[in-house]
C-alpha cells in the first residue's frame, strides 16, 4: 500500500500532483479596526511647550498615567513612565519639559527623551523610547486612540 501525501498547503495541490478545485485563496491578516477616539481637554489647554494634559489610564491593566503636550506646533502624548526606571517623570503635576524646553526629563534621574519622537537623548535611559500614545488634535479638541494595551482606566 502505498502513502498518499497532502501538498495542498505548499503547491495548491491534493494528492500527489492532481489540481485543486477552485481558485486558491490566499489568507491575508486580519486588522482588527482602530477604536474610537476618546476626548481629553480642550486645544487650548496645551500651551506650545507649557504644561502637559495628565489623564489615568490601565496600561497591561495596570493602573498608570500618561500624558499629551505641544512641542513645535503637534500634540504629542507618552506614558508617564521613565525608561530606566519605571516612575512618574513630572517635576510637578503636568511639568515635563527641562528648563530650556527642548526635551521632556525625568525628574527623578535627569534621563531626557525628544518630545517628537520620545527617543531617549541622554541620560540612564538607553537607546529606547518612551510608550507612545495616539493623540491628535480636531476641531479644537484634543483626543486619543486607545491601544490593544493601554485603556482609558474609566469606561
Amino acid at each position: 500500500m502505498s502513502r498518499i501525501r497532502c501538498r495542498i498547503c505548499t503547491l495548491g495541490l491534493s494528492r500527489m500532483d492532481e489540481p485543486v478545485a477552485g481558485p486558491i485563496i490566499p489568507i491575508v491578516p486580519v486588522t482588527p479596526a482602530k477604536p474610537e477616539p476618546l476626548p481629553l481637554c480642550a486645544s487650548t489647554e496645551l500651551g506650545e511647550k507649557g504644561n502637559a494634559f495628565v489623564f489615568d489610564v490601565l496600561h497591561y491593566r495596570e493602573s498608570a498615567r500618561a500624558f499629551v503636550l505641544r512641542f513645535d506646533g503637534r500634540v504629542v502624548g507618552y506614558l508617564n513612565r521613565c525608561l530606566h526606571v519605571p516612575t512618574e517623570m513630572d517635576w510637578q503635576y503636568g511639568e515635563f519639559l527641562d528648563s530650556g524646553k527642548e526635551f521632556i526629563m525625568c525628574s527623578i534621574h535627569g534621563a531626557v527623551y525628544e518630545p517628537l519622537t520620545g527617543r531617549c537623548a541622554g541620560g540612564p535611559c538607553g537607546r529606547g523610547k518612551l510608550t507612545v500614545i495616539d493623540a491628535f488634535e480636531r476641531d479644537g479638541q484634543v483626543y486619543w486612540y486607545p491601544s490593544r494595551d493601554t485603556k482609558p482606566a474609566f469606561a
